[in-house]
């Protein structure tokens, strides 16, 4: 948020014209299911290749999950109309880990073996955007659902198979 204080400061100063988004999670097709971030496409791949997934806490923890197409819809909303604006980019829809699990079990056809683990260092609990400001001056608003875009990930991560 610093950044954002800076490109204010800079516009109300010399005139620099600028545009922020800050993004919820953003998950979907040729997202990198290796590493610790990326929940969506980690499991996606664990469960196509009938592995078993880590989940820490207690599961229920909820976050903004967003759809990459959704995103890149804002950002070209965004150059249009987001001059000195900073917008939250989210569905406003937490979903929690056990969620994520269960659908990606249904589109799968496969219950891969849980692993429990205690909560990681600077976890949060839950968080989720409100955007309505987007959708009033950007006209933007998330189209895809969580469950239409887990399986869209999915597919993709079949056809890497």
């Amino acid at each position: 948020m610093m950044a954002e204080y800076y490109l204010r400061y800079w516009n109300e100063n010399q005139g620099l014209t600028f545009t922020a988004l800050r993004y919820g999670n953003v998950y979907g097709p040729r997202q990198d299911p290796n590493g610790e971030a990326g929940v969506i496409s980690i499991f996606a791949r664990r469960f196509l290749t009938h592995e078993g997934v880590r989940i820490d806490w207690d599961g229920e923890q909820r976050k903004d999950y967003v759809f990459v197409g959704d995103v890149a819809r804002a950002n070209v909303q965004a150059l249009k109309r987001g001059d000195n604006e900073i917008f939250c980019i989210g569905t406003g829809r937490p979903v929690s880990v056990n969620e994520i699990y269960q659908t990606l079990a249904k589109l799968t056809d496969f219950e891969a073996p849980i692993t429990k683990a205690p909560k990681r260092p600077g976890d949060i609990y839950q968080a989720f955007f409100e955007c309505g400001k987007a959708e009033r001056i950007l006209a933007w608003k998330p189209f895809v659902s969580f469950e239409e875009g887990a399986k869209a990930t999915v597919d993709f991560f079949r056809q890497q198979a």
